[in-house]
């Protein structure tokens, strides 16, 4: 019987290199997207498994409804919550509609997305959730001088981040496992949707991000960073945030006594 995966943002970028890997691994897909034209292209370049479009708009309700209906109802080995959309924007010039759509698509939308389809894969001990961000998700202490300010985007990734770590540890015996995928800058169309021109910039391919989920899969990794080869830096920024945490006491610290 073949494996099941549904991947958001299907027909374009990264989610696309994960249909194409999918699909050549022999995964039937739900694909979800947009773009009929491109949903329609994605099920006609992959005859040789089953390929369910799934035309809807994650930065709204209703669209995120739908989906959640069609995770919560067929056997999904594989979710991958890859949807995005390209508001990069200070937060006082950022239009509330914008804020709006970016948070249902980086932070609503995986959310219950993830919620529909883990019945399932509980009842089945076995299945993956992959959480698709970015390296921006480290991005919060930075100074002013960092361009392009995008602190909404940040602050969603971020949750990206926090929600897989929290989820992959209640989910610790059950054959679920969960990744947050932390890529930097790649070579899509998504910054070109805003306007900006990184042909200069060095970036990594998409299909070399998928490559690094999926191993990182195989390796257990709950958070899984591409581009970066010293992973003890990551095990830094984790014991650090664990050590803060622990450093808390019922006592007011001593800096806002006076």
């Amino acid at each position: 019987m073949s494996k099941l995966a549904l991947v958001t943002g299907a027909t374009s970028g990264i989610g696309r290199a994960f249909a194409d890997r999918l699909a050549s691994d022999g995964h039937d897909l739900i694909a979800v997207g947009r773009d009929t034209t491109r949903l329609s292209t994605l099920v006609a370049d992959h005859p040789e498994v089953k390929v369910r479009p799934v035309a809807a708009d994650l930065s709204t309700p209703e669209g995120i409804a739908e989906v959640a209906d069609v995770a919560a109802a067929e056997p999904v080995d594989l979710l991958v919550n890859n949807a995005g959309v390209a508001h990069y924007m200070a937060l006082a010039e950022l239009p509330a509609e914008r804020a709006t759509e970016l948070v249902h698509v980086k932070v609503l939308a995986p959310t219950l997305l993830t919620r529909a389809a883990l019945g399932g894969m509980l009842e089945r001990d076995s299945g993956a959730i992959v959480n698709v961000g970015g390296m921006i998700a480290f991005s919060g202490p930075a100074p002013s001088s960092v361009m392009p300010r995008r602190a909404v985007y940040a602050g969603a990734l971020a949750d990206l981040l926090a929600f897989s770590q929290t989820l992959g540890a209640e989910l610790e015996g059950t054959g679920v496992r969960v990744q947050a995928l932390l890529p930097g800058v790649v070579a899509t169309e998504f910054h070109t949707r805003q306007g900006m021109d990184l042909s200069a910039v060095p970036r990594m391919s998409a299909d070399d991000v998928v490559r690094a989920s999926l191993r990182g899969l195989e390796l257990g990794e709950t958070v899984t960073a591409p581009g970066v080869e010293d992973t003890s830096l990551l095990d830094a920024v984790f014991a650090a945030d664990l050590a803060a945490f622990g450093g808390q006491s019922p006592n007011l610290a001593s800096r806002y006594v006076g």
